[in-house]
């Protein structure tokens, strides 16, 4: 069922007060995330190679513990390695051979690290321990059935939205120009575990930014100082190109007491905090695009790790925001469009028991507009399967 209907209220950018939160790629929470995805996909293609079929799996249990290091100025060691707990369910057995889950799960959980945090041995750094199973036979069953489309795994609602506002694309871009290849070039002595939170009260942005240092980089206090203005000039200088029109204030690395040696700073030994304060967890990040929008309709679908091809708990995450996208730019009339979708256990996952759109729009709603959108809807819907082969790539981020 398709429901088309003009949204009462204003704009997100047309809100007095407006909350947003990114957390980076070295975030404890990112990584369980991103790492997660990561099995998924090396699962996902190790299937497709052997068996022509995506398999029932489900990676999206997971937890990041926190071990324990002792730093000092111009290094550390680490005392006792984090652990990643990788669950939940996949196949292990399909037409009487044998998968290597255990082994794809750590292998492609290790070549995350290896790319991704510069100073994390993905060997010597961490213990990996994997808690995966066999799925219930119900549930497995469903991936057998000949010449039928694939049905959800799962009850399930996510929702979607377009376009960005300033506030967000503003967050989302100084994370990335924070742990991009040039800042960090200029920068090699930040980590990547950056959190951002941005609170804009009518045109004035407050950001908060943590990011720590890393100890090796760092001969003393009074070098740590200097290195952190630096950095929030440098981030000024990233948000005065930007196309917007805030009055902007950076607060970085707030806990900072000049004066108190160790104890005042934030230094690091590997670049995340996942090393010795903060553990993380699956579906505790970014929502698929990116951040955490506290004025926005968010679900508590964890997306990350889900099987891409059946569980509409992943496919529809994405899907909401890529037809939000798509009906927002295929006119000019529309301020903010939101999409929600839900899906009941058992159902082709092509056929949606609801498809809620619900559109800012200045002046009303036209048969022309309802026919446009409802025909966005069925082409996607009709291209499912190339869209689901397009998750289970990991071709787009989940985090």
């Amino acid at each position: 069922m398709i429901r088309i209907e003009a949204a009462k209220g204003e704009a997100v950018a047309a809100q007095r007060v407006e909350i947003v939160e990114r957390k980076g790629i070295g975030h404890p929470d990112y990584i369980c995330d991103a790492v997660m995805d990561a099995i998924s996909v090396a699962l996902s293609q190790e299937y497709l190679r052997r068996f022509g079929a995506i398999l029932h799996h489900n990676i999206d249990k997971s937890l990041l513990a926190a071990g324990r290091v002792e730093k000092h100025f111009g290094g550390g060691r680490i005392l006792q390695p984090m652990e990643m707990i990788i669950g939940d369910r996949a196949t292990f057995r399909a037409f009487g051979e044998e998968v290597a889950v255990g082994e794809i799960a750590v292998s492609a959980a290790k070549r995350w690290f290896m790319d991704n945090l510069r100073f994390v041995d993905p060997d010597h750094d961490l213990h990996y321990r994997v808690v995966l199973a066999p799925g219930s036979e119900e549930l497995t069953g469903i991936f057998a059935r000949p010449g039928q489309t694939r049905v959800s795994n799962d009850t399930s609602a996510a929702v979607g939205y377009y376009p960005l506002s300033a506030t967000e694309q503003l967050v989302l871009d100084l994370e990335h120009y924070l742990n991009s290849t040039g800042f960090k070039g200029d920068f090699p002595d930040t980590g990547e575990d950056v959190k951002i939170m941005g609170l804009r009260q009518d045109d004035s942005l407050e950001l908060t930014v943590a990011m720590p240092l890393l100890a090796r980089f760092i001969g003393s206090e009074q070098e740590y100082f200097a290195r952190k203005a630096s950095i929030v000039k440098a981030m000024q200088e990233f948000i005065a190109t930007g196309k917007h029109s805030f009055k902007t204030d950076i607060a970085y690395n707030c806990l900072d007491v000049p004066g108190v040696g160790l104890d005042g700073i934030y230094l690091s030994l590997l670049g995340t905090s996942a090393e010795d304060a903060d553990s993380g967890q699956v579906g505790r990040g970014n929502r698929v695009n990116g951040l955490i929008s506290m004025n926005r309709p968010m679900g508590t679908e964890a997306a990350a790790g889900k099987n891409p091809v059946s569980h509409v708990g992943k496919i529809y995450n994405f899907l909401a925001h890529h037809l939000a996208r798509e009906i927002y730019q295929s006119t000019d009339r529309f301020q903010e469009v939101y999409v929600l979708l839900l899906n009941r256990i058992g159902t082709p996952i092509d056929q949606p028991q609801m498809v809620s759109v619900r559109l800012l729009v200045e002046d009303g709603l036209t048969v022309d507009l309802r026919n446009s959108i409802e025909e966005i809807i069925h082409r996607n819907l009709g291209q499912m399967g190339n869209f689901c082969l397009t998750l289970a790539r990991g071709e787009i981020p989940v985090c």
